[in-house]
């Protein structure tokens, strides 16, 4: 009886964390799409349809990743932004759910490596962060990080993309820059090819890929991926090998 008893306890629990994980969508708030044409400019460039279809990836991530703040309160536009970065690089995947990852925490401004926030800290430098241990699971944000990384000026970063690409890359198990889930294995090698030529120039200060992307190969993903829906145009003449790989691992139709 108690062996019986025990079996329905383990599938009762499974049972709520699997509806609480794919529990239904709250409806997308009408006063979002405003905002979202004001500070996305990957949402701004999509057709109707494809708004749409955003906005439903956006409201399916926020009912399976609870966003939470730290020493502020969260508004609207924070939510947004996190569900925008995840959304992005994935967009033109049939379907995704980041099973890696439970909850993003933002604090309002950078952080130390102990993840914690003091204004007095003069070692709060970290923008960004995903992992396993203490943050599994887990993501941290930079508020002022991920808006500016979403500012209109268009530049080559994006802390929020940056991490989620990631999380994306961590799917296979490995933060290794290749990941199973973008990059089929006839492309691996011409990937990892592709990957040390261009850190080989960023470290000689012969590439304007940012230079943390020299860093690793991991880092380097996620580095040229910011620089590729930041602004896409500008890889396309600068790294035409890199984007074109880019492009074939986001199945990317949205850039030419």
């Amino acid at each position: 009886m108690f062996g019986i008893l025990f079996v329905l306890i383990v599938l009762f629990g499974i049972y709520a964390v699997v509806s609480t994980r794919r529990k239904k969508p709250n409806p997308f708030p009408k006063s979002w799409h405003n905002l979202l044409l004001q500070n996305v400019q990957f949402y701004k460039a999509l057709k109707p349809n494809e708004q749409q279809r955003f906005k439903n990836r956006m409201m399916l991530f926020l009912s399976e990743v609870f966003v939470e703040s730290v020493g502020f309160q969260l508004e609207d536009l924070d939510k947004i932004l996190v569900a925008s970065s995840a959304v992005i690089p994935v967009f033109y995947f049939p379907e995704w759910h980041y099973n890696n990852l439970s909850t993003v925490l933002i604090y309002p401004d950078h952080f130390n490596e102990d993840f914690g926030y003091k204004q007095t800290d003069k070692k709060r430098q970290i923008a960004g962060v995903v992992g396993n241990g203490r943050l599994k699971n887990q993501m941290i944000l930079s508020r002022k990080a991920l808006h500016e990384g979403f500012d209109s000026k268009r530049d080559n970063f994006n802390t929020g993309i940056h991490e989620f690409i990631h999380l994306i890359d961590n799917t296979d198990g490995i933060t290794d820059g290749v990941p199973e889930a973008l990059i089929q294995y006839p492309y691996v090698i011409p990937w990892l090819k592709t990957i040390h030529k261009e850190m080989e120039a960023i470290n000689n200060n012969r590439s304007d890929i940012r230079h943390y992307g020299g860093t690793n190969e991991a880092e380097f993903l996620a580095v040229a991926s910011e620089y590729f829906f930041e602004q896409p145009e500008r890889m396309k003449v600068k790294h035409p090998d890199l984007y074109q790989m880019l492009k074939r691992c986001f199945h990317s139709k949205q850039i030419n």
